[in-house]
């Protein structure tokens, strides 16, 4: 075995983009395409909106100005502007900020210096502009390199800062921005800073009384077993109530910063209202029926936040500032002043969170005795667990890969031998159905525990008490694109939807695209995923390519299936907008009501396949 040289000549010294663009998921978390909400592109907005965000926190700039595109994003704030000789270095020298003086940002969210560089080096074009007193100054970028400075010349703009850019597609590879997941991000934005207006895309949203409004706009009066509890204190905000889901569901905050994967306050939270609530009913409740359907948004500041990455998607240990209190203690005492007294003050509040919990022990009491039956089943079967393939690495670990774990959920074998012959077996696992799942709309949690099927994958994905040991981050129902798939996409989604929401809130649900058609002559083959790709592909290829249709998953061979469950893998994530849950699986899981009936009809229409001359009827579904 040859001799590994280790020398002078082997240390190399990278300057500050080489790093940032050598190692992106250092500073932005995982790269992607655009299709998951906490991709990089979307951390790439959220470095540059914080610092507008950080001038409206100083007082400064009431509104941004965000316009998108799918690949170009351009946001512009009206706070003091970027001191004109110091545009530079902002953008492209770490460690340089004004975050490092505590007096004027005191709680913002970026303190590194790191943000606007890191979106600087990950972009092909990135153009910074400040206006300032009368006077402006515009630079422009490449991958972090100036290709162009102006000198600075007079204006009539307000002051305010406008920044630019594409990211690199050369590091997103096929990366699209998806406006639902941005008009997201934006009402978070308000909801968390009253007083501020955001314009995205030509369309204003404002806040007047802040999280109460984020749990109002996503949960109706008729969802709810009691109206919103509303409680602000200096540097925490809390709204909660209790709804008619299964699960906990809560949005947490630090300094604006959104932070998904909770932390140290989330789990104050929990632990504070379950105590407070013993105390004040002198009950000791189960803490799972205190907390069962909760709904709770909680937003704290404080003084040099310690998150457990740079993408800061959790809180580590705390403390409120560098002489006060842990954020526990902080957010406990807050909680049990406030909490305790609005329930005195509120008797017919109290008596619906006293029903409510009531109704969670019953529940839990009921389904207790299957549910241990069922347990010890699934343990039984893990062992040998034929309805799963699984992967080597998972999501609740601390592996570098953990954001790449993947399950896929097929239907029937020929399917599953596919993607389990190409599947990656570090990342991707693959659980397969026998023929059509339960429709369980309306059902009881009662039917996850009977069924064994959903008892398996329940397990599978290891969510029986929450969503802290998740096995997998992408959850990826991969069905045949014809009647049937569809069905069973539908069924798969009641499922989620009904029993484990939270699971879809957070993003981990998506479905499968696979090619509808491979267009290939003898020195090219390209695999289409609509009948426009097709014909573009035909245009393209020219003289009479071969054609053909995959009519199912089981058709396409391993070889080619892993080209499409890659690097270059196209996921529809599925998104809950401002429907309620209820709602929407009663209009498509329910009765055959009128309306559904009048929808079919009304998007119904007949074309002929011009791959097999025959009559196909589609459905268009309406946004």
């Amino acid at each position: 075995m040859a001799e590994v040289i280790y020398n002078d000549d082997s240390i190399r010294s990278l300057d500050w983009k080489e790093h940032i663009r050598l190692r992106p998921g250092m500073y932005i978390g995982k790269l992607g395409d655009g299709s998951a909400q906490d991709d990089g592109i979307y951390v790439l907005l959220k470095e540059i909106v914080d610092n507008s965000i950080d001038e409206f926190v100083m007082g400064t700039g009431k509104t941004i100005e965000i316009t998108l595109s799918e690949q170009k994003v351009n946001v512009r704030d009206y706070g003091r502007g970027i001191p004109l000789g110091k545009v530079i270095d902002c953008v492209s020298k770490i460690n340089t900020g004004g975050k490092y003086d505590s007096n004027a940002f005191q709680k913002s969210v970026g303190l590194n210096g790191v943000g606007t560089k890191a979106v600087n080096a990950l972009s092909t074009s990135f153009t910074v502009q400040s206006y300032r007193d009368g006077k402006t100054k515009k630079v422009e970028f490449s991958k972090g390199e100036i290709v162009n400075e102006n000198p600075v010349i007079d204006t009539t703009q307000r002051n305010g800062t406008a920044i630019t850019f594409y990211p690199d597609e050369s590091i997103f590879r096929n990366y699209h921005y998806i406006p639902d997941f941005v008009e997201s991000m934006v009402w978070n934005y308000v909801f968390l800073n009253t007083g501020l207006t955001i314009n995205f895309n030509n369309q204003k949203y404002f806040s007047e009384r802040g999280l109460y409004d984020l749990l109002s706009k996503f949960n109706k009066p008729e969802e709810i077993r009691y109206p919103i509890i509303h409680m602000v204190g200096p540097d925490i905000e809390i709204a909660m109530t209790h709804g008619q889901q299964y699960g906990e569901d809560y949005h947490s905050f630090v300094n604006g910063q959104h932070t998904t994967q909770g932390g140290t306050h989330q789990a104050a939270f929990r632990a504070a209202v379950v105590k407070t609530v013993r105390e004040f009913f002198k009950k000791e409740f189960d803490a799972a029926d205190v907390r069962s359907s909760i709904i709770a948004a909680i937003s704290i500041r404080v003084q040099e936040p310690v998150f457990e990455s740079q993408t800061k998607t959790k809180l580590g240990s705390q403390n409120m500032g560098p002489e006060g209190p842990s954020v526990a203690t902080f957010i406990n005492d807050f909680v049990k002043k406030e909490l305790d007294d609005y329930l005195h003050k509120n008797p017919d509040v109290a008596d619906a969170l006293l029903k409510r919990i009531m109704q969670s022990e019953r529940e839990r009491k009921d389904i207790a005795g299957i549910k241990k039956l069922a347990n010890d089943r699934a343990k039984k079967a893990s062992l040998h667990n034929k309805k799963l393939r699984d992967c080597k690495v998972h999501f609740n670990s601390t592996h570098e890969k953990r954001y790449e774990t993947t399950l896929f959920i097929t239907e029937g074998d020929s399917a599953s031998g596919s993607i389990t012959k190409s599947r990656d077996v570090d990342t991707q696992a693959v659980f397969s159905l026998k023929g059509k799942p339960l429709n369980c709309y309306e059902l009881t949690k009662k039917v996850v525990y009977e069924n064994e099927e959903f008892n398996l994958l329940q397990h599978a994905l290891n969510i029986e008490d929450g969503l802290d040991g998740l096995h997998y981050n992408n959850i990826v129902i991969a069905t045949d694109a014809d009647v049937d798939g569809m069905h069973i996409r539908l069924l798969m989604m009641t499922f989620f939807l009904q029993f484990f929401p939270d699971l879809v809130k957070a993003g981990h649900v998506y479905i499968l695209q696979t090619p509808l058609f491979r267009v290939r002559n003898k020195k090219e083959t390209i695999y289409c995923y609509s009948d426009e790709e097709r014909k573009n592909a035909i245009e393209k290829l020219g003289n009479k390519p071969e054609i053909t249709r995959f009519k199912g998953l089981g058709e396409i061979s391993p070889d080619e299936f892993g080209l499409f469950i890659g690097k270059d893998i196209r996921l529809d994530p599925v998104i809950l907008k401002d429907q309620t849950i209820k709602g929407l699986l009663e209009y498509y899981m329910g009765k055959n009501t009128p309306d559904r009936q009048q929808h079919i009809i009304r998007n119904l229409r007949i074309e002929k396949d011009e791959v097999t001359e025959e009559p196909k009827v589609i459905t268009e579904e309406v946004a």
